[in-house]
């Protein structure tokens, strides 16, 4: 038999549209024929199932790919289905979508924004992007003759007689100059890979043009066996029932997909069939350093097939922090960003994925407590993350967050308060300072003052705290955040200063340091090791970091902002008003005090560290003379 015709579209300008615009990356091609070599392999095992069909070559079910670097090749062959006349004339001779005049005025000029498969179902055309000619080579299960289509990307086809004596099918793509790339073995064994690792039907990669293994010389009788292994896993752990994976599977499933050979700290297992279908895993990787700030790898999959990577249209932004696989067969398998927007379905299963989290994440807190406690400073990111971009997030897990102490203890907020929070109702709310730690090292001299009088705080290092805090402070009324540098007097000290004391001070201070505006506080604080500090406002420091963070020019903080605090209880400051000691020496003291205290604080400018190192030289020669 020989057949030609023309396929049944409304305008030839199609195939270049197609090549062009139809997906964003044209490697989608083996995807797309993987796809429909396996749908064809699992139309027909339902029919052997329903006893509508007999697998008769009594072969198992596998796909194969051989590409022919030589012969310019790559076919797709499996042992499905296959095609009758009659179906080729419906299925691939009219293209699959109403209005080619619609879709050329709607879709030319968008590119790379939208990619239209699953609006139009022309999967089997992807493979005229990197074509000059396509074949089909097919026998249909019902025993028909066997059929070979081509088309050489124009508007006509030519039918004729095939050449398979078993039922499947073979598309064989001509590739064309400009797409050699894919004749790559291994470059396309990676594409393969990437797309379709789990894929529900064996996929076999195989180099047309590889030698096979010679016989050693000595060894005549010895068989070689070159057995190829299939490059995908058909069964993966996500689409087991959790109950009949282990611990060790789990993290091999994580190693294995995600390159990554540190051990995850927990995992969440979805699998839900009602009201919409998904399955997956998703994971809490262990952070290499409390300032890391990854970014994960969701990969989205629809029926085993591979979507695409951090959709945040269907995962939760936060959870974009994570690793895992989600599959969702009730998904359009490639549909624009705008259309899923857009779409209820998906906010549903978005709101489905968090609650899942937070319910794991509490049923953590509550019967694995210590686990709980030893995972936080690896999982705070992702929760406070979460609840700064996730107000639902934010609610459900607001009482199982935790604070690290100076003493190393985890403890929720109503711990550390020693009460439950009031009501957000509660229109007066008795307010609650929370003394808190940015560096540890920077600020180890308030730590130290803070202990010295079993005095608490907790430790917030992490760049997003600062949002973090903001973020409870507007939900929590009652609460008031303070640097553990902000405020020292309630804190530290014990009754009023001398005020005689103080304005002598105030003034020595102001004269030595050339500061006719800073601010001094005279304490009478509960410790006499510690001469001088520097107290800064916790609002004027919060509004200079954030005019940072904005990229807006800042200078020093000024002076209004911070408070040069003298403690009369140390010898240094009682021998200031010595009246024995000369001027030159109560200046060189009171320089120092205040770099002291600024050391204490933050880090010196060069100029200012300069002066600090060459009067320390000044003093020991003083003390020596």
């Amino acid at each position: 038999m020989s057949k030609t015709g023309n396929l049944s579209i409304h305008s030839e300008n199609i195939f270049p549209i197609i090549k062009k615009w139809l997906y964003s990356d044209h490697d989608i091609f083996i995807r797309e024929l993987i796809s429909n070599a396996s749908d064809a392999i699992l139309k027909f095992k339902k029919l052997c199932d329903i006893g509508e069909a007999t697998n008769t070559d009594d072969e198992s079910f596998k796909i194969t790919v051989t590409v022919d670097k030589e012969a310019s090749t790559i076919t797709v062959s499996d042992n499905g289905i296959g095609l009758t006349e009659e179906e080729i004339e419906k299925y691939i001779n009219q293209i699959a979508f109403s209005g080619a005049e619609d879709f050329l005025s709607k879709y030319k000029d968008k590119m790379d924004d939208d990619q239209i498969i699953g609006h139009f179902g022309l999967g089997f055309y992807s493979a005229f992007m990197v074509s000059s000619k396509v074949q089909i080579n097919t026998l249909s299960y019902k025993g028909d003759e066997p059929l070979l289509w081509s088309c050489d990307g124009g508007t006509t086809f030519e039918l004729e007689k095939g050449t398979r004596t078993k039922r499947g099918t073979d598309v064989i793509l001509h590739i064309s100059e400009e797409s050699r790339e894919f004749l790559g073995f291994y470059k396309l064994s990676q594409i393969i890979e990437k797309y379709c690792s789990f894929m529900p039907i064996p996929i076999y990669v195989i180099d047309a043009n590889k030698k096979p293994a010679e016989k050693p010389e000595d060894k005549e009788n010895e068989e070689i066996e070159d057995v190829p292994t299939p490059i995908n896993e058909t069964t993966p752990l996500y689409t087991l029932p959790p109950s009949e994976c282990t611990d060790e599977q789990y993290k091999e499933f994580y190693r294995k997909t995600f390159s990554d050979y540190n051990e995850p700290l927990f995992w969440i297992h979805l699998n839900m069939d009602y009201p919409f279908k998904l399955k997956g895993i998703l994971y809490f990787p262990k952070l290499q350093n409390q300032f890391e700030m990854i970014e994960g790898k969701i990969k989205l999959y629809n029926n085993q097939v591979f979507v695409a990577d951090n959709i945040k249209e269907v995962i939760p932004e936060f959870l974009l922090l994570l690793k895992g696989v989600l599959d969702c067969p009730d998904l359009p398998l490639n549909v624009s960003r705008s259309f899923l927007q857009n779409d209820g379905f998906v906010k549903k299963i978005s709101d489905y994925i968090t609650k899942k989290v937070a319910d794991k994440l509490i049923s953590l807190y509550k019967k694995e407590n210590d686990k709980y406690k030893k995972f936080w400073d690896d999982i705070s990111p992702f929760i406070k993350y979460g609840c700064l971009r996730d107000q639902k997030f934010s609610d459900k897990i607001n009482n199982y967050i935790l604070f690290k102490t100076l003493d190393d203890n985890h403890v929720t907020m109503a711990e550390y308060l020693g009460h439950e929070l009031p009501d957000e109702k509660d229109q007066n709310p008795e307010q609650d300072k929370i003394f808190y730690v940015s560096d540890k090292e920077q600020q180890s001299q308030y730590i130290n003052l803070f202990k010295e009088n079993g005095l608490n705080a907790i430790y917030l290092p992490h760049p997003m705290d600062a949002s973090f805090i903001s973020h409870l402070e507007a939900k929590n009324p009652s609460l008031k955040f303070m640097r553990i540098d902000s405020d020292i007097s309630g804190a530290l000290a014990e009754g009023q200063a001398d005020k005689t004391n103080e304005d002598a001070l105030t003034s020595l201070f102001k004269v030595a340091l050339g500061k006719d505006d800073i601010k001094v506080s005279v304490e009478n604080l509960n410790n006499d090791t510690t001469p001088s500090m520097i107290t800064v406002s916790e609002e004027g420091r919060r509004m200079q970091e954030m005019m940072k963070m904005y990229g807006m020019p800042t200078d020093n903080l000024p002076a209004s902002d911070m408070t040069l605090v003298l403690n009369q209880n140390h010898e240094l400051i009682k021998n200031l008003t010595d009246d024995n000691i000369d001027a030159t020496t109560k200046d060189l003291i009171c320089k120092h005090l205040y770099d002291l205290a600024l050391i204490a604080n933050q880090t010196l400018a060069p100029e200012v560290m300069k002066e600090f190192l060459t009067r320390n030289c000044q003093l020991l020669l003083n003390l020596t003379k």
